[in-house]
């Protein structure tokens, strides 16, 4: 759809060029090594990406939150209501397993907690709300972590629905990537944020159906007030995976408690074709039948070059 004319399409396109002169209109809050301390494994995010792409984003973002207070508070002026909590305003980030989303998440929670008017910014990761291995086991599952069906839809909703009613100290699940499972007794306290940023390849999925076609349903993506879809070409996610998947071996899959760690011991070679295998066999399958059908359903699309570096931008039109 992003090569018909702008006019066609619901939304409008940028160049990387285009977008970063937005730049001028925000200050640049980060240094050089606030993003080494920020960026993931294996994604080369530095000063130029986040000034160029991110600090515009930040401040975009900001109109949104602003602009989201004022309709609040005319609308309970116009109720003859008095508003007795700020709903906090979520973002969701979707896109590919090594896409990169973790990194961008980071980088928009501390720029926009720079902002005096957005300085409670939560993020959570929906890897949380994946059934624990044991659930996962039982329903036959364990090959499809990370498809749509792997995940306790309904705790992330009821999770969504607190956070919006602006409920205080509301738990989310924490999981592990070193032992490849839920922890069981660990959780992250959402506490009424200004933002709530909360990023999964799985976010932007559609409501699904149900038997009864009377019956209500609701998506995640029904929660959020802006949504970003990180995409790329699945070739140059491939060689992100497995470039990420080699750094492991030599680090988390090293470890005692690691899940993965029969794998630390692997050579180059078979290393590099297991983690093909796994991409081939899982990820791809997800890549192309659940997570990139759902990047039209994003308020803005960021499009990675082969440098991970985004090279365009498409922003849906008001």
């Amino acid at each position: 759809m992003f090569n018909r004319s702008s006019v066609d399409s619901p939304y409008r396109p940028f160049s990387r060029e285009q977008w970063s002169t937005l730049a001028k209109a925000t200050p640049l809050p980060l240094t050089n090594e606030d993003v080494a301390r920020l960026a993931g494994l294996g994604d080369p995010i530095d000063l130029a990406e986040v000034d160029a792409i991110y600090r515009p984003l930040s401040k975009l973002i900001e109109l949104h939150v602003t602009a989201h207070r004022e309709l609040a508070a005319s609308r309970m002026k116009f109720l003859q209501a008095s508003p007795d909590f700020q709903v906090p305003f979520v973002v969701g980030i979707a896109g590919s397993v090594a896409v990169g989303k973790s990194s961008i998440a980071r980088v928009l929670r501390d720029l926009l907690s720079r902002f005096p008017s957005m300085s409670n910014v939560a993020m959570i990761t929906t890897d949380g709300f994946l059934y624990p291995n044991k659930v996962l086991e039982e329903k036959g599952l364990m090959g499809r972590k990370g498809f749509p069906e792997s995940y306790d839809r309904q705790a992330l909703l009821s999770f969504l629905a607190k956070v919006k009613a602006g409920s205080g100290k509301v738990n989310a699940p924490v999981y592990s990537h070193v032992t490849y499972d839920v922890m069981p007794d660990e959780f992250i306290e959402v506490d009424r944020p200004d933002v709530l940023i909360i990023e999964g390849i799985n976010v932007l999925q559609p409501p699904r159906l149900t038997p009864d076609a009377h019956q209500p349903t609701i998506a995640v993506s029904d929660y959020f007030d802006f949504s970003i879809f990180i995409d790329a070409n699945h070739a140059d996610v491939e060689r992100w995976y497995i470039d990420r998947f080699l750094e492991l071996r030599k680090t988390a899959f090293t470890r005692e408690d690691s899940y993965f760690k029969a794998y630390a011991d692997l050579d180059d070679q078979t290393a590099i074709s297991l983690a093909k295998q796994i991409w081939t066999e899982i990820n791809l399958v997800n890549f192309v039948q659940n997570i990139r059908p759902t990047r039209t359903r994003a308020d803005l699309i960021l499009s990675k070059g082969p440098d991970h570096r985004v090279q365009e931008l498409h922003l849906r039109k008001l």
